[in-house]
């Protein structure tokens, strides 16, 4: 390693993470602020799982739906649906599709919002709306073509396992399968990692996301050990924070389950988790600090005074 390269810390980030919450939450605690930002919070995290919200599947399910057509009857066809079944689906899966666009352009500005929040130490919402509205757009953008691409890689897969599953005999072999989705799920979680990198640096350096994206790639090429450990410790620290949201979430009767009231309650621990990659991130030196933007800068020293010449006329 480098002597002149500065040491990279994955606990001490943390701890800086947890100070930095509870100046913002606590020191003064003002609950009109609490609000303000467990709202920026809600939108920047609401596909993150921050209200820490879960399901149980109906275990009593029969997913055998070709046994259960035997034992039931004829297999369902489309000739038995209703006429107006079909606009029905159509109009519903459009609306669907909207609604789901809607709520990804929500949480990418949501997310140079909440950022702004834990920077400034401040609760305010329209402000960094309007001044980082292009960065969210752009980052929306990318987000809307990471997300169509994953869907055509996953769904091409689940769609080559079912057609072997519905044949009775696999399109592919199960090894060469096997490998194919390690292989996908691998570059999912690289791509993952990189991506949740990408709004501390745009909202530092105010670039493009592919610029972004290719700053914290080559941070991760040339720390890949520092990101590994980072990413697992990342891990235990969201399993951490799922099951305090559980616990809170029986402890107040399913309230904390609410959506937006669910990260109001939970905000510390939302706070922290959110500002823990911006302390690491940070120790990359100044363009991926995001204090940098309200560090104090030094006033520019004074002009010389040029010496007074004595232009007096000669004796």
């Amino acid at each position: 390693m480098d002597p002149s390269e500065p040491r990279i810390e994955i606990f001490a980030p943390f701890g800086e993470a947890f100070e930095l919450t509870k100046k913002i939450l606590f020191q003064p605690f003002d609950i009109g602020k609490w609000f303000v930002i467990g709202f920026a919070a809600w939108l920047a995290t609401f596909f993150n799982g921050a209200g820490f919200n879960y399901r149980t599947w109906n275990r009593n399910s029969d997913w055998n739906w070709r046994s259960q057509a035997h034992h039931h009857g004829a297999p369902f066809s489309l000739h038995d649906m209703p006429p107006w079944a079909i606009p029905v689906v159509v109009i519903g899966a459009i609306l669907v599709l909207a609604l789901i666009t809607v709520l990804i352009w929500l949480n990418s500005r949501g997310r140079f919002m909440f950022t702004d929040c834990i920077v400034r130490n401040r609760g305010a919402i329209a402000e960094p709306w309007r001044e980082f509205r292009t960065d969210g757009n752009r980052y929306f953008v990318f987000s809307i073509v990471i997300t169509l691409g994953s869907l055509v890689v996953f769904g091409s897969l689940g769609f080559i396992i079912f057609i072997g599953w519905y044949w009775g005999n696999p399109v592919v072999p199960v090894a060469l399968l096997i490998l194919i989705g390690v292989a996908v799920i691998l570059a999912a979680l690289i791509v993952g990692l990189v991506i949740h990198f990408m709004v501390p640096v745009m909202y530092r350096q105010r670039c493009g996301p592919l610029e972004a994206f290719r700053a914290v790639w080559s941070l991760c090429t040339a720390h890949p050990g520092v990101f590994v450990l980072f990413a697992l410790f990342y891990i235990l620290l969201c399993i951490a924070g799922a099951m305090i949201g559980c616990v809170a979430t029986c402890l107040t009767c399913c309230i904390a389950a609410l959506p937006y009231i669910g990260t109001v309650i939970l905000l510390p621990v939302v706070m922290v988790l959110f500002a823990f990659p911006l302390c690491f991130l940070r120790q990359f030196g100044d363009p991926y600090d995001v204090w940098a933007v309200v560090r104090p800068t030094e006033p520019p020293p004074p002009p010389a005074v040029p010496p007074v010449q004595d232009a007096s006329p000669p004796a």
